[in-house]
């Protein structure tokens, strides 16, 4: 109880701290520093890079070696066995409109892990394998669905009242809570499948969580290894839960998995921009809001910076991000490069009006700046060079909109998304 009471005294510090930097941000264009973006078709011997062939083959493993060194670290590869358990087969989910699966992954060869609690939803009375929506929850299963039956998550949660969290875990208070920003039976409705997991299963999020979650698990000192510049952080394990989820969905009958968009929301929508980066088999990439340390353009030092948010959360990164702090213009990297990654696949980016802490131009921006890479596969960015109007969709292989309203996913978000996806795989 004592370090449960420790924990969130440390949470609610940093929370606040990170508050009142919201208050003091800069948010005003005229101030930004004049800046340079890292060359993106330009090789580390200063080769240029002119065929898509030569971005596949050279300036994109480049490029995500600089992403692993400098910002998310490297994903280790000594995990073993995946064992993928299904728990749970409910056939008449949301009044008879879907089916809804449990799954439990698990490592055997590392117990000290408790795994991670999956659940899909897959539409009934489709004639086919759904295409699938992959994305971690803030709140657990029970807080994305409203149904009664779904198991309660007993992992650590982040401290709110307002959602329900008792004693860093959740109560029936907070069953549906998350439901908003998961509206499944639009989703449903569409013909899309959802797999999600509560993203504190891999990790809990805090400084210290670690060491109760995967990275503990999979390092050679367990919880008291020290982390070095290079090695992962949170947002690297997230991603790693997404990747293992899309390992299940190749193995499941009833989903396409040649049809899998990830997408994430906020601190979950670097994690999904990672992922994307790092596991090809996602055809689409959805970033919701993901500002820094994600979509936005880390040189623009508007709202959050890199210096906040390294002192906020230290923990989502590899410790050598930390290093450009106000020293953004040392570091070989930008976000239009993270965007990059993608490339071919399709990748929408999100921005919210009043969400000026994530930047939204930026987020644009970085967008923009990765069409270089989408045009050596002839593919078209967004088709404009200026941030379009609130709620005015722009784009084709790289779309992007900014919304009415503040940090948060909407069903107007989901309505984008879901048209997208649909053009994008085919369906």
């Amino acid at each position: 109880m004592r370090l449960s009471l420790l924990f969130s005294l440390m949470l609610l510090i940093g929370e606040d701290w990170a508050n009142a930097q919201q208050k003091t941000a800069n948010y005003d264009e005229s101030k930004i520093v004049p800046y340079t973006l890292p060359e993106l078709l330009v090789t580390r011997d200063g080769k240029k890079i002119t065929t898509a062939d030569a971005w596949t083959n050279t300036r994109r493993p480049e490029v995500l070696a600089l992403f692993k060194e400098h910002v998310f670290g490297r994903t280790p590869g000594n995990w073993g066995k995946v064992s993928l358990e299904t728990r749970q087969v409910k056939k008449d989910a949301l009044g008879g409109k879907a089916t809804r699966k449990l799954i439990h992954i698990s490592l055997p060869e590392h117990p000290s892990w408790a795994g991670m609690e999956v659940m899909i939803y897959i539409p009934n009375g489709l004639g086919h394998p759904a295409p699938c929506f992959v994305g971690p929850s803030f709140g657990g299963n029970h807080a994305v669905s409203t149904e009664p039956d779904v198991p309660l998550s007993t992992r650590w949660m982040r401290p709110s009242k307002d959602k329900g969290i008792v004693d860093n875990h959740a109560t029936e208070a907070s069953r549906g809570n998350e439901s908003s920003r998961w509206p499944l039976e639009m989703i449903m409705d569409q013909g899309f499948a959802v797999a999600t997991y509560y993203y504190g299963d891999i990790e809990p999020d805090h400084a210290d969580g670690w060491k109760d979650g995967l990275r503990a698990a999979l390092s050679k000192d367990g919880a008291n290894t020290e982390w070095k510049n290079g090695e992962w952080g949170a947002i690297g394990a997230w991603a790693w839960g997404l990747s293992r989820i899309a390992d299940y969905l190749e193995t499941d009958s009833d989903i396409d998995a040649k049809k899998l968009a990830v997408i994430g929301h906020s601190r979950l929508g670097k994690t999904s921009l990672w992922a994307g980066a790092q596991d090809q088999r996602f055809g689409v990439v959805i970033s919701n809001d993901s500002g820094e340390g994600g979509a936005a353009i880390m040189r623009r030092n508007i709202g959050e910076t890199t210096a906040i948010i390294t002192k906020a959360f230290p923990h989502w990164f590899t410790p050598t991000y930390a290093t450009y702090s106000n020293n953004e213009a040392a570091c070989p990297i930008d976000h239009h490069m993270l965007i990059a990654l993608a490339a071919p696949r399709a990748i929408y980016i999100a921005s919210a009006i009043e969400d000026q802490w994530a930047d939204p131009k930026g987020e644009f921006l970085s967008g923009l700046h990765a069409e270089p890479v989408y045009a050596l596969f002839g593919k078209k960015g967004y088709g404009v060079k200026e941030q379009p109007a609130i709620d005015t969709p722009v784009g084709d292989s790289i779309a992007y909109h900014v919304r009415t309203g503040k940090h948060d996913v909407t069903d107007y978000d989901w309505q984008q998304y879901l048209r997208f996806a649909k053009r994008q795989l085919g369906q």
